[in-house]
């Protein structure tokens, strides 16, 4: 038992202990679901050489439907082995809706809007090619504040694409 625990400590240890240098900047494609955004212009800013910032912005713009949407995550980065690191986030964001006008038959409904704020969680998983790409996979949960439908919770798989510089 004393062997077990010491070598996960020791092992801890080491994953916790590897520097890595990430990207001072990075910008690309975040693309995913996204509660019907689909993709998203997303900038990523390095703080130090294990945290970093990640911007993300969603629009759509439809026959029925306009949103846009801001997220934004302070993130920790793991180092795996080499360029492969893994990563967890927390932050929020605020977005936009609004729907057209709209007829049932003959019956005219307006259209609504409103504002919406939300707490994010973020984890996944990157790798950081030799060349200043970066490919990554991640899982974002949303809480949802205020939404005007359903006050609830929302979450997104999304692959990204970035150029490091």
């Amino acid at each position: 038992m004393k062997k077990t625990l010491l070598f996960a400590f020791l092992l801890l240890g080491t994953v916790f202990a590897q520097a890595q240098n990430i990207s001072k900047n990075a910008l690309g494609l975040r693309l995913g679901d996204n509660d019907g955004f689909g993709g998203e212009v997303s900038y990523q800013r390095g703080l130090s050489k294990d945290t970093r910032l990640e911007f993300d912005l969603g629009w759509r713009n439809s026959n029925s439907v306009d949103a846009v949407k801001l997220a934004a995550l302070h993130q920790w980065v793991w180092n795996i082995d080499g360029g492969f690191n893994w990563y967890a986030g927390l932050g929020g964001g605020i977005g936009s809706w609004s729907t057209n006008d709209y007829f049932i038959g003959n019956q005219k409904f307006n259209g609504e809007s409103n504002t919406v704020l939300f707490g994010a969680g973020d984890i996944g998983i990157e790798y950081n090619f030799d060349i200043p790409i970066q490919l990554s996979l991640d899982y974002r949960p949303e809480f949802y504040f205020s939404d005007g439908i359903n006050d609830n919770f929302g979450s997104d798989i999304a692959l990204g694409i970035r150029y490091r510089f």
